[in-house]
C-alpha cells in the first residue's frame, strides 16, 4: 500500500453511481467533488435542501460534465429515511458505493424525530437504516461498497446498552464516541455478514483523523464561532486532505472488505491514508453483533442478505 496515495490515484469512475450523505458541506462535499472529477454520477443526500442545490451548483461549475442529483435525507427521522430509500429504488436499479458520511458532533441534548438520542439516532441507526434499506440494490450491483464514516473519538468509545438514549444521564462528548464506535462496528459486522453471504459487496470502514470541517458547530448547521473555528484549524487538516481516507475506502481497488482507513501519520491524526490497524482493540464481535440486533429492533429495518450474488447486466 502507498504512503502518499493522494486523489490523483482514485481511478476512473465512469458508469459507477454513488450516494453521499451529508454531501453539501466538509469532507462530504470534498469526496463528491473529486469522485466527480472521475465521471461518477452522484447522488447528495442532504437535510438542506439550499445547501443541497449550492454544492451540486459548485460541483457542476467545475465539471460541466457531471451527472449529480440533489435528494433530500434527514438521517434523524427514520420515516425520511424510507422515504429517501424509497425515492432512489423507485428511479434506479443500482447502487455501486454508498457513502455514510454525514454526522453531527457534540450537540446539546437532544432526541430524533423517533425519540433517540440525536447522535446515536443521525450517526448510527440513521445510517443503519438507509444502508439495511438499500442493500438489496448493492447485493444486485456488481462489486458494490459500502463506506462508513467513523471517527479518531471510537478509541474512547463505548455502547452505553443501558443507557442508548441519554435518559439517565448525557455527556455529548461521550455520546459522540460512542456514535462513532457505533460506526466503527456496524462497518466491521456488516462486511462480516456479507462474507458469510458470498456476496461480492463490502464494507469498509473510515475516519478522517482531525479535520477542518464545520462538524464544530455541534448539529447546529450554522458556522461555529470563530475562536473555535481558529483553534480548531490550528492542529486540523484541511477538508479536502480528511476527505482522503473516504476516497481510498471508496475507491481504491486493492480492499477486500473489513478495512479500516485513516491517516498514517502519529495518532492517526493526519497523514495519508492507509490502513488504520490502531483502533482493533476497539473491535469486540459479541458487543457488534448485539449492537446489530438492537439496531434491527430499535429501527424495524432487517437486513435480508438472501440476494446476495449480484446480476450482471
Amino acid at each position: 500500500m502507498s504512503q502518499r496515495w493522494t486523489a490523483s490515484q482514485v481511478p476512473d469512475q465512469r458508469g459507477r453511481r454513488i450516494i453521499i450523505t451529508g454531501g453539501s458541506g466538509g469532507l462530504g462535499l470534498e469526496t463528491a467533488l473529486e469522485l466527480a472529477a472521475r465521471g461518477a454520477e452522484l447522488i447528495l443526500a442532504v437535510r438542506n435542501a439550499g445547501k443541497g442545490e449550492q454544492a451540486a451548483k459548485q460541483i457542476r461549475q467545475r465539471y460541466p460534465q457531471s451527472q449529480v442529483e440533489v435528494m433530500p435525507l434527514d438521517l434523524a427521522d427514520l420515516d425520511s429515511v424510507k422515504a429517501f430509500a424509497d425515492m432512489y429504488r423507485s428511479r434506479y436499479n443500482s447502487l455501486d458505493i454508498l457513502i455514510n458520511n454525514a454526522g453531527v458532533m457534540i450537540p446539546p441534548y437532544q432526541k430524533t424525530r423517533q425519540g433517540f438520542e440525536l447522535q446515536f439516532g443521525s450517526n448510527h441507526l440513521g445510517h443503519f437504516a438507509l444502508t439495511g434499506h438499500l442493500l438489496p440494490l448493492l447485493l444486485r450491483t456488481p462489486r458494490a461498497r459500502v463506506v462508513t464514516l467513523s471517527s479518531i473519538a471510537a478509541r474512547t468509545g463505548y455502547i452505553y446498552f443501558n443507557n442508548l438514549d441519554g435518559r439517565i444521564g448525557y455527556s455529548a462528548g461521550k455520546f459522540y464516541c460512542q456514535s462513532k464506535l457505533a460506526n466503527l462496528l456496524f462497518a466491521k459486522e456488516l462486511q462480516k455478514r456479507l462474507t458469510e453471504a458470498g456476496a461480492d459487496t463490502i464494507s469498509v470502514g473510515c475516519h478522517p483523523g482531525i479535520a477542518n470541517t464545520n462538524l464544530v458547530s455541534r448539529g447546529s448547521g450554522k458556522q461555529a464561532i470563530w475562536p473555535v473555528r481558529f483553534a480548531w484549524g490550528l492542529f486540523s487538516q484541511t477538508a479536502a486532505f480528511g476527505a482522503l481516507p473516504t476516497l481510498y475506502a471508496a475507491a481504491e481497488p486493492s480492499l477486500i472488505g473489513g478495512e479500516f482507513i485513516g491517516p498514517d501519520g502519529p495518532g492517526s491524526r493526519k497523514g495519508y491514508p492507509h490502513h488504520d490497524i490502531s483502533f482493533e482493540h476497539k473491535v469486540n464481535y459479541e458487543t457488534a453483533a448485539k449492537l446489530w440486533n438492537i439496531s434491527e429492533q430499535l429501527t424495524g429495518v432487517y437486513y435480508e442478505f438472501a440476494a446476495a450474488h449480484p446480476t450482471q447486466e
